[in-house]
């Protein structure tokens, strides 16, 4: 999937994402795409297309609000350990 349509998806309104969401196989995706649209905003502006976008996801992360990260904790990463 290009950029351009990764962005798209992530930026449409919550329905459209919540949508896309159910037909991803990735926990970190689904997570990402069941966020408040600021939230996913806030990633596609900050980490997608970018060279370093590995670096920019964990600076992301870090800078988000509190319940933001405990839900990604929560969603995915505990979700991983079963």
């Amino acid at each position: 999937m290009s950029n351009a349509t990764e962005r798209r998806i992530l930026t449409a309104p919550a329905a459209v994402a919540r949508a896309a969401a159910r037909m991803t196989a990735l926990p970190e995706q689904r997570w990402i795409l069941t966020q408040p649209r600021e939230v996913r905003v806030s990633f596609a502006e900050e980490v997608l297309g970018r060279e370093d976008a590995e670096l920019r996801q964990q600076v992301w992360m870090l800078r988000q609000p509190r319940d933001v990260r405990e839900s990604f904790i929560a969603d995915v990463l505990l979700a991983e350990d079963g």
